[in-house]
């Protein structure tokens, strides 16, 4: 039986089509804003895969604007009560349902103590709409599936839109406007030996770095919430640092290495774990050596992160379905969380 989850997944092309149709007014505003008063600081606002998503955009504006960006502890304002200076901030918040108080409280207290406050949001009429000055939708129609994914990609998207409109970067602009193909071909791609590889694991890493690392934290969120495996991500160069000692022989390991200047480092970690005995997937394009899981790539290398999730997400339903387990109910999970 096809899951929601699948259906919702393969629906991303088609979610980024539409996405990629509409407010093109209202993002080119922004992008215009931010270069005529450019923010003194930047700040996201994120909990699960939205976080990772956010994640994404911090590493496009921090690479390609060289700005630095805060992941806020939500906890700093609904807790602690902080009185954070928000003079000249700029604040960004993801979220599907916009339903989360630890994210409209922090929204609401930028923006009356005069930050200029985006939201990044599925559900147009939800509190963290109304919050936010910025509205950009995602256009992702409803999600039932308590596993995010097409929404998730739409943030991606969403995200990458900012920064082009922020640079006013034609040739980002324009692999943008034909990611929709790309994303039908990442749809096709069969990983099918990583879910014979996975079958039976209890436990795995998934390694990323640079604009790839987002797409590993949000693998390993998968993996956990639909397929009950202990996943943990981490950069290319922090697993060196300890979790490396984990691993022996057969253990598996996820590699996203797709295009840009992590992935010669990703490609040589590879190699040195399958030295060590360790199990390695190595996701990336065709033709690279020792890539199991081939990648397809954008009309630019710092979107090649979302065609690799694109490609991802049906391998992971198709593993939770190999280990009888039903992606769409994935154990004491809920589609909203609300946080305080």
């Amino acid at each position: 039986m096809t899951s929601r989850m699948l259906e919702e997944a393969l629906s991303a092309p088609q979610v980024v089509a539409r996405q990629m149709a509409a407010d093109q007014g209202a993002y080119a505003a922004l992008g215009d804003a931010l270069r005529e008063q450019p923010p003194a600081a930047l700040l996201t606002i994120a909990r699960g895969s939205s976080d990772h998503a956010s994640n994404y955009l911090a590493y496009l504006v921090m690479a390609r604007l060289g700005r630095l960006v805060t992941s806020l502890p939500m906890s700093l304002i609904t807790l602690y009560q902080s009185r954070i200076e928000s003079k000249g901030l700029l604040s960004l918040a993801f979220s599907q349902s916009g339903q989360s108080p630890d994210l409209v409280s922090p929204t609401q207290y930028f923006r009356a103590n005069g930050a200029r406050t985006v939201a990044f949001v599925n559900a147009e009429g939800s509190p963290l709409a109304a919050a936010a000055e910025h509205v950009f939708p995602l256009h992702a129609g409803v999600e039932q599936s308590v596993a995010a994914t097409k929404s998730y990609i739409a943030q991606l998207v969403a995200g990458a839109r900012v920064v082009a409109a922020w640079q006013g970067d034609e040739d980002l602009s324009a692999a943008l406007q034909a990611l929709p193909q790309a994303m039908e071909q990442a749809a096709r791609q069969r990983w099918d030996v990583a879910v014979d590889a996975l079958k039976d694991a209890d436990k795995l890493f998934v390694i990323g770095r640079g604009t790839s690392l987002p797409i590993a934290l949000e693998a390993a969120l998968k993996f956990k919430e639909t397929c009950g495996i202990q996943a943990e991500a981490f950069s290319g160069a922090e697993v060196k640092h300890g979790p490396m000692a984990l691993v022996d022989e057969g253990y598996p390991l996820l590699v996203f290495a797709p295009r840009g200047p992590a992935q010669a480092g990703l490609l040589a970690l590879a190699e040195e774990m399958r030295g060590r005995g360790a199990r390695v997937l190595l996701a990336a394009p065709e033709g690279t050596p020792g890539a199991e899981l081939p990648l397809s790539c954008t009309g630019n290398e710092d979107l090649d992160p979302i065609a690799a999730v694109q490609s991802f997400y049906p391998m992971v339903e198709a593993l939770a379905q190999a280990r009888g387990l039903n992606p769409d109910q994935p154990r004491h999970l809920a589609k909203v969380t609300k946080t305080h």
